[in-house]
């Protein structure tokens, strides 16, 4: 009897020190890993500050893109798919200068009209340059928009900007250059074809030149070098058509020049870029 009483209470006792649930006491959870200060003092945190990225200039030439009569856009979007193949070796901005899409007529004729956007363009080249000193800058032309870029060199200061390029120009070889070759340094280059008998040829002869001159176009037979003073001769570089370049894929038509080949092969040089 003594001894089942003394198993009772036995019993008892451990009963009394188990889990309500009917398992052993809890263990105490292990620590967390790198939490050890948890109980402690709040370490101190370093937060290490970076300084803001510098902007990198952008060195590469920035080039204006005037397209001809019409808004067709022809010259900038040869001109872009042009840049992109070759790596985007300049920054194109696209002047858009015209009446309205289709408007052809009003835009080879309005002779004040391409004028004053020749003065908008200047203005917007000289707000620039002002952002960006330095930058190569060029201005690339076709067509009609030849006037436009014309009327901005002769409204920008003596060798405030680098190359003015003019493809197929319609504004008559009588047109006057001189106060437009003082603003360029490297001068004016002219791209010309007697084979552009069409748009420049019979074309002009309906409508008149964008400058509305009684001459032929100089985008036909260059402008007349005759007209200029010595110191200005050597600015003045007329690039004529011939077969030796039809490989290019240039065959002497308006919009011959904008052939991917010929812009990478003989335009892009002169916009001080290189095509990868």
């Amino acid at each position: 009897m003594r001894r089942t009483t003394r198993y009772l209470l036995l019993a008892v006792a451990a009963l009394s020190a188990a889990d309500l649930t009917g398992g052993p006491p809890p263990r105490p959870a292990p620590p967390v890993p790198g939490a050890q200060w948890l109980g402690g003092p709040v370490p101190v945190v370093h937060r290490t500050r970076y300084p803001e990225p510098t902007p990198v200039a952008d060195a590469r030439p920035v080039v204006w893109v005037i397209d001809g009569a019409g808004d067709l856009k022809g010259c900038s979007n040869a001109l872009t798919q042009a840049n992109l193949t070759a790596g985007t070796p300049v920054e194109l901005s696209v002047f858009n200068w015209s009446h309205g899409p289709r408007r052809l007529i009003a835009d080879q004729i309005d002779t004040a009209h391409a004028r004053e956007q020749g003065r908008r363009l200047a203005a917007e080249i000289k707000d620039g340059q002002a952002r960006a000193p330095g930058r190569r800058t060029v201005i690339v032309a076709h067509s009609a928009g030849c006037a436009v870029a014309l009327a901005a060199a002769e409204a920008l200061p003596s060798d405030s900007i680098d190359r003015v390029i003019l493809l197929a120009p319609s504004v008559s070889a009588a047109y006057d250059l001189r106060p437009a070759l003082r603003a360029p340094r490297e001068g004016i280059d002219v791209l010309c074809s007697q084979r552009d008998w069409v748009a420049l040829g019979f074309a002009v002869r309906l409508v008149g030149t964008t400058d509305r001159s009684g001459a032929p176009a100089a985008g036909r037979f260059g402008f007349r070098a005759d007209m200029l003073d010595d110191r200005d001769v050597p600015r003045l570089r007329q690039h004529f058509w011939s077969p030796d370049v039809a490989w290019t894929g240039h065959t002497g038509g308006h919009h011959g020049m904008h052939a991917p080949t010929f812009l990478h092969t003989y335009l892009f040089p002169m916009l001080g870029a290189t095509v990868r």
